[in-house]
């Protein structure tokens, strides 16, 4: 399955088995996704639709198949795929004993980066005020503000993002759809999962991969 028609291959899935006590979540599962792609992973719960994502991100490696980058194995360009990747769980992954800028310094460093703002950054997801709160007492919207805040300051061209609307009221979903936006068409992709609808996002630009389970 091919879920673009655009020229530029980023990803390609080929094949890809998982298998997780003795259910199959996904068989010979294949498809492109390019530059300019977002790419919603649906499914019920228990599908695999975390699992997928784990394999598209390298942390987790399939029953069979393989994923690549640029038409290379994702296991022997690891170097270029890791800088190129932005993977978001589907836990925050903030400390709660750190403030929220503290959370995005720390996040942001690691990352690589060095030259940035962070009270501005997080101005851009409605932080304004918080940047000195403890993580742990912030609500679980900014909790989750707090995470993503660094798809505002992110040269990566993958986004890999589980669940990423979780506890965001419906303005903010919006302002994530248009970052979305703006990165597939800066030439990025967008990978996520979501249980909610997605309004802004038009249908030529969102593709689908649809899971089901089953039982071997």
């Amino acid at each position: 399955m091919t879920i673009s028609n655009q020229s530029k291959v980023l990803l390609r899935a080929n094949e890809l088995t998982c298998i997780r006590e003795e259910r199959i979540l996904f068989d010979e599962l294949s498809f492109n996704i390019n530059a300019g792609d977002i790419v919603q992973v649906e499914g019920p719960n228990g599908a695999g639709k975390t699992s997928l994502l784990r394999i598209i991100a390298g942390l987790s490696r399939p029953y069979a198949g393989e994923v690549e980058y640029l038409a290379e194995d994702i296991n022997r360009c690891r170097d270029e795929f890791n800088h190129d990747l932005l993977y978001l769980g589907h836990l925050a992954g903030v400390k709660s004993e750190l403030t929220a800028e503290e959370n995005l310094n720390f996040n942001l460093r690691i990352s690589g980066y060095d030259d940035f703002d962070t009270t501005a950054i997080l101005a851009k997801v409605n932080l304004t005020g918080f940047e000195e709160a403890l993580a742990g007492h912030l609500s679980a919207g900014q909790h989750r503000r707090t995470a993503l805040a660094r798809l505002q300051h992110s040269n990566c061209k993958i986004w890999i993002l589980d669940e990423p609307f979780t506890a965001i009221d419906k303005k903010g979903v919006e302002e994530l759809e248009q970052l979305f936006i703006q990165h597939a068409k800066s030439g990025g992709c967008v990978i996520l999962t979501t249980h909610q609808d997605m309004s802004i996002i038009s249908d030529d630009m969102l593709q689908k991969v649809t899971l089901d389970y089953r039982f071997i």
